[in-house]
């Protein structure tokens, strides 16, 4: 008889093309707060703000939904960016030198757009300092750290010889007394006239301050200050300006024309005086209708009381405030009129960027309160502990969020319109509303707004005011004299605390671990660091009352095990006052108060499961009584003892384990170096015969031992109505498993369940009658592989409907009548097992195969591009390497495999959520892994910020938008001879090329090595022009959805030749007739 092991499948051509009408893998929008920000500019014409970062990319943002970035060659600082006004472009000067010139353009996602010059090593007299762009747009100044002044023209970037200006020509203008044969400095500002063109001002380090006309190229009037030089600012009329210096002062200097030489300024002030100050690193001057000017500048606090306060002061007439930040502030502009018409500025807006966020404030409101940010709120104001996704959110559930996220807003926000509006959001309304649950270290609970490309906040939950801890919180959290945002305290200076990053927590314990919401009937549950699970319920109005306590001892009074970590969190005696929105109903606490690892809520059954390092239980918060205690500990696991607070006694216990080791190592190391042939004979037989057992196509897993520390702790719980005790009658079940490869089912009596839907508020004979469970169900998987995920399937291979939706009719009714299975993830295998006899049915190695762990698990259905009526329920698996691996249930044959996140993020991998909408996030923090609908994924790519792919080929979130431009008729190169092509849905995927980019080589700043591609199509006036997609570019456009390979550009580049003849045909081109970029 002859047995085949080993079966090539054949590739079907049908179902290679319904693969492609399911999976589709996109990344497609970035939320959150830039990491490490480093420069700011604002287009007033076009209302859009550029953020660009250490790291090379430059992110520019709109009104709510227009967003889009793009990245440099190298990950170096981006230290300045200026936009060209109203016309789609900016420029970037980065910390290695370079000036790089962007522009918005509408193409197809591989279309490059790149110039690229030589760059050579800058000696420290050429390195750049400052940037200034005229008005009219066609020259850029460049001051640098020699205190020469250079001027390029645009768009070219080409040097004006005639127009340089070194320090020699300014010097020889002083008089004598003044120079005293000191250098002035580098460049420190450069300020355009804001009434006579071709005039600027050039501020020198050392204090010296010159009207320069470059028409004439003679300096009108100097301005000889003794102070060195921060920063300058202009007045709207042009009849002063006014300088910031190092000592913490400012000073206003005239403009007359009969004046060629200013010794001293009209008034200096130093406005945190008389001790020594900080520096005033930028000031502005802003004039209004009511007379007193708007004075607003950063640093000058008093070094010695104040000198580590992150400050930004507001000064008008009588009125003074200093805000004060809890981050560096990076940069600074106010949104006012620049329309030459006016007559004064008016500002209406005050944007401050901050190292961790970004703060407006209304300059039109009595008080200036800050605006609350429709986009990159800080997501990491405090650190991120856990997540949960919800898609689908009911209306009435997002209406009171809604409602309850403005009652806490309260007088702290006003509630004038996002200044920062340009561009137009051409996206439709989300189909469905979509929440992101995000837990802290502080205790509280973010719920934001994920339906569409801006993730909004909506409501933040505290759980602080359920304990007792160091420093409480107010009894009366929605009265706003106590909201730290508005007071201000009775000191000089004036400061007012402005922003929500607060990365620092009163209690460690606090922090929340895991999260659970039940969106039809309300129910939300929160579990801590200390032990500590709440049930919370949704409430409209205000409430005090007191909050019942449960202590569930997980232990059990098992003799051995000592609990050496921290307290408990004492909870409140008294009534304390909870605000509108969710409020605590009960508080579960286990003991000992280890970190919750899992938890699972049924509403339906009005049940909540959690489980610690040390076992499991299972909780009825309606009758608020404890169901089951279950521990898993091993005898020898007392590791878990120690709790992840216990530093001390753990460092002992692990550098006790490692003498151990070496100790066993040397001794084993010992016997071996007696060997005889015939022990090698042995070991060579056992070797082979360990290869005869395993497949070839697969690695040997070897089985780990049991006694491993936190062998115990409980990776996931889960409720299911299936056939547990026989195949005839089926029940509530109660599913566990361990990270030492155990799972546990218990059936459950409850109340109310096969007579009808259990109701919350029951009867009085039901409320008596009490919740029941009884082991039914103990596997011990053999190679002892942590269990990932747990999931029971119906008698069609589906997963069970969430509580509530099969007995509302939301969701399809599961088969009760053929046999159900249950689906157990672990960490090396994914194996399928029939019940109620829990017989494995069908398995897949993937560390075998593979070589790689599971780390994250969702069950997830893909709709069909081609036939709406068709979708496959799929198991997605995401491993320690970053790859998302694509199985079909039940039978576990492998569908697709992508890249998605790089196998050195450990942090992005570990985060990793899946949300219900066919797409996914990448979150800065480790969470436990969803079973959802559809698939969706978000993961980190900073500490502040994470990315949202989507493995579905229909259901996809990213921007589509419209900016209308005023650009000149200025060639720009394309990558080919063709107009672009429009995509499937009628729009184009929108990019920031890199236009032109230029770096200074020596001292005159001449440069070689320019290339530029033929510009076979020309831009014009865009007006509406769709954009479609976040812009990705590095000195190359590309869709963001795609990794660069060289093959991608491989055909775009160009030979020193073929770059000479395009640098020849530039002008022959200019002469042609515009053509549409976009059809």
């Amino acid at each position: 008889m002859m047995k085949f092991r080993f079966r090539r499948q054949g590739t079907d051509p049908q179902r290679e093309k319904i693969k492609q009408e399911l999976f589709a893998f996109n990344k497609t929008v970035e939320h959150g707060f830039p990491h490490q920000p480093s420069a700011l500019a604002f287009d007033p014409k076009l209302q859009l703000m550029a953020i660009g970062t250490k790291s090379g990319a430059i992110k520019v943002y709109g009104a709510p939904g227009v967003e889009f970035t793009g990245l440099h060659k190298d990950t170096t600082a981006v230290t300045q960016i200026h936009f060209l006004p109203g016309q789609g472009r900016l420029l970037s000067l980065l910390d290695d030198n370079t000036i790089h010139l962007w522009e918005l353009v509408a193409g197809a996602p591989r279309e490059i757009r790149v110039m690229r010059p030589c760059v050579s090593k800058l000696s420290s007299a050429t390195r750049v300092t400052v940037l200034l762009l005229l008005r009219s747009c066609d020259l850029l100044c460049i001051g640098t750290e020699g205190g020469g002044v250079y001027f390029l023209q645009l768009p070219r970037l080409s040097l004006k010889d005639n127009h340089t200006l070194l320090q020699d020509q300014v010097t020889q203008s002083l008089p004598d007394d003044y120079r005293c044969g000191k250098s002035l400095g580098p460049v420190e500002s450069l300020q355009e006239h804001p009434q006579q063109s071709g005039k600027i001002l050039i501020g020198y380090s050392r204090g010296l301050v010159v009207l320069w006309d470059l028409s004439t190229r003679h300096a009108d009037q100097l301005f000889l200050g003794k102070q060195q030089l921060e920063s300058l600012v202009w007045e709207r009329t042009g009849n002063l300006f006014v300088s910031s210096h190092n000592d913490g002062g400012y000073s206003v200097w005239p403009v007359t024309s009969g004046n060629t030489c200013s010794h001293q300024p009209v008034t200096s002030t130093i406005p945190y005086g008389p001790f020594p100050c900080k520096a005033i690193s930028k000031i502005l001057w802003r004039t209004t209708q009511t007379g007193s000017p708007v004075l607003l500048y950063s640093g000058g606090m008093p070094r010695a009381s104040y000198g580590d306060r992150h400050c930004l002061t507001i000064q008008q007439d009588k009125d003074h405030v200093t805000l004060d930040f809890t981050s560096r502030v990076i940069d600074f502009f106010t949104v006012h009129s620049t329309e030459p018409e006016k007559e004064f500025d008016d500002p209406s807006a005050l944007v401050v960027l901050l190292e961790e966020e970004l703060v407006v404030i209304d300059l039109q409101t009595p008080g200036w309160p800050s605006l609350p940010t429709p986009y990159l709120a800080p997501l990491h104001s405090s650190a991120i502990t856990c997540s949960c996704h919800i898609s689908s959110v009911p209306p009435k559930l997002w209406e009171r969020l809604v409602n309850a996220g403005k009652a806490q807003q309260g007088r702290q926000h006003t509630h004038r319109s996002w200044p920062i509006c340009g561009g137009k959001n051409l996206a439709p309304p989300p189909k469905q509303q979509e929440l992101l649950l995000t837990g802290h270290e502080d205790g509280t609970v973010r719920f934001w707004d994920a339906s569409g490309v801006a993730l909004t906040p909506l409501y933040k939950l505290s759980t602080a005011n359920v304990f007792h801890t160091d420093c409480d919180p107010s009894e009366d959290p929605q009265d706003p004299s106590d909201d730290p945002d508005m007071q201000q305290e009775e000191e000089w200076p004036p400061f007012r605390k402005v922003g929500c990053f607060d990365p620092y927590s009163d209690d460690p314990r606090l922090g929340i671990q895991k999260i659970s919401l039940c969106k039809y009937s309300n129910k939300l549950v929160v579990a801590g660091t200390a032990g500590q699970v709440i049930v919370l319920g949704l409430s409209d109005e205000r409430s005090d009352h007191l909050v019942d306590v449960s202590v569930v001892d997980l232990l059990q009074d098992r003799e051995g095990f000592t609990w050496k970590g921290h307290d408990r969190l004492e909870p409140r005696l008294k009534p304390a006052p909870f605000p509108p929105g969710f409020q605590p109903l009960v508080l579960v606490q286990c003991l000992p108060p280890a970190s919750v690892t899992a938890v699972a809520l049924h509403a339906e059954w009005n049940l909540i499961a959690f489980g610690t390092s040390h076992g499991f239980g299972l909780f009825d918060y309606h009758r608020r009584n404890a169901v089951l205690a279950r521990c898993t500990l091993h005898p020898n696991d007392s590791l878990a003892m120690e709790g992840p607070l216990s530093r001390v006694k753990s460092l002992k216990k692990s550098l006790r384990q490692s003498f151990r080791r070496i100790r066993k190592s040397r001794v084993s190391g010992k016997k071996r170096t007696i060997t005889t042939p015939t022990s090698k004979v042995q070991e060579a037989n056992a070797a082979l015969a360990e290869q005869e057992e395993v497949a070839p196509v697969q690695r040997r897993i070897e089985p780990r031992s049991a006694d491993d520390s936190l062998s115990g702790v409980v990776r996931c719980l889960c409720f299911a109505d299936t056939f547990l005790r026989d195949g005839t009658h089926h029940g509530p079940t109660l599913w566990a498993g361990t990270n030492s490869g155990s799972v546990y089912a218990y059936a459950l009596e409850v109340p109310g369940v096969g007579t009808g839907r259990v109701c919350e508020r029951g009867g009085a004979s039901e409320s008596s009658v009490c919740v029941e469970a009884v082991l039914g169900k103990e596997i011990q998987l053999m190679h002892r592989a942590p269990v990932v995920s747990i999931c029971v399937l119906d008698g069609r291979g589906k997963p069970l409907p969430d509580p509530y939706e099969a007995s509302q009719d939301l969701a399809i009714t599961p088969d009760m009548t053929n046999a159900h299975s249950v689906l157990i993830a672990s960490e090396e295998q994914l194996k399928v097992f029939s019940l109620p006899k829990v017989s494995a049915k069908t398995k897949f190695k993937l560390t075998a195969h593979e070589g790689c762990r599971v780390r994250k698990v969702a069950l997830v259905v893909f709709s069909s591009t081609a036939q709406e009526d068709y979708s496959e329920h799929t198991l997605v698996c995401l491993t320690n390497l970053g790859d998302m691996h694509l199985f079909n249930i039940p039978g576990l044959r492998p569908q697709v495999r992508y890249d998605c996140i790089r196998k050195e993020d450990i942090s992005g991998i570990a985060s990793c959520v899946f949300t219900k909408n066919g797409q996914g996030e990448k979150l800065l923090i480790v969470t436990n892994c969803c079973l959802c609908v559809v698939p969706t994924g978000f993961y980190l790519i900073s500490p502040s910020e994470y990315e949202r792919f989507s493995l579905s080929a229909k259901v996809i979130t990213e921007p589509l938008f419209s900016v209308q431009l005023d650009r000149p008729l200025e060639p720009t190169p394309a990558s080919d001879g063709t107009t672009t092509q429009p995509q499937a849905n009628g729009t184009h995927k929108n990019q920031m090329a890199l236009f032109h980019s230029w770096a200074p080589d020596s001292l005159d700043f001449t440069f070689t090595g320019q290339t530029e591609e033929p510009p076979s199509s020309l831009s014009s006036p865009i007006l509406d022009t769709p954009l479609d997609s976040p812009l990705s570019c590095a000195d190359l456009t590309l869709d963001s959805t795609g990794e660069l390979t060289v093959e991608d550009v491989r055909d775009f580049l160009t030979t020193v030749d073929e770059a000479e003849n395009n640098l020849k045909n530039i002008k022959e081109e200019e002469g042609r007739s515009t053509g549409i970029l976009i059809n």
